[in-house]
């Protein structure tokens, strides 16, 4: 576990950048929701929406990725990628997203990850975590009225 604490400066901003920030995303299902975000990140990564939403959608028959409080990881490795992609949506409304608390989700990051990432992908997913396990900061993500307010919530803690 020491490998990944030296090495846990995953930059958000490396992540996730401003056009894959999404104010208000409407979705009223859990499966619009990846759906809709695989639609996005087919236009960021190349790869097509359905491969992007088939591979979460597996992900998602391991368990939840709704970690509680409202918020959502998303994510599954792909062989087609070369490096990591972010996205982030804050929803319209919150959804039913079989979270571990019950909790309906408002507040979705989306990782997607090359297969042979194993340490990049988890450092990734570690960072993301806390940063939304941060009531504040979830507060401030939920009071945002755009996406460059979002990107900016999401990147200025991002060497923290």
């Amino acid at each position: 576990m020491a490998d990944v604490d030296q090495q846990t400066s995953v930059d958000m901003a490396d992540l996730v950048t401003p056009r894959a920030v999404v104010a208000q995303l409407r979705a009223p299902t859990k499966r619009q929701v990846l759906q809709e975000l695989a639609r996005r990140a087919a236009t960021v990564t190349g790869i097509a929406d359905k491969r992007i939403y088939d591979a979460l959608a597996e992900r998602e028959r391991l368990g939840t990725t709704g970690i509680g409080s409202g918020v959502a990881i998303p994510h599954c490795r792909l062989p087609e990628l070369t490096r990591l992609y972010g996205m982030f949506a804050r929803l319209e409304r919150p959804v039913p997203f079989e979270a571990i608390d019950d909790q309906p989700v408002d507040l979705v990051f989306l990782l997607l990850a090359p297969s042979e990432a194993g340490a990049e992908h988890l450092k990734a997913l570690a960072r993301i975590s806390r940063l939304l396990r941060d009531k504040a900061t979830c507060g401030k993500l939920r009071g945002a009225n755009s996406a460059d307010a979002l990107y900016a919530l999401l990147t200025e803690g991002a060497t923290g």
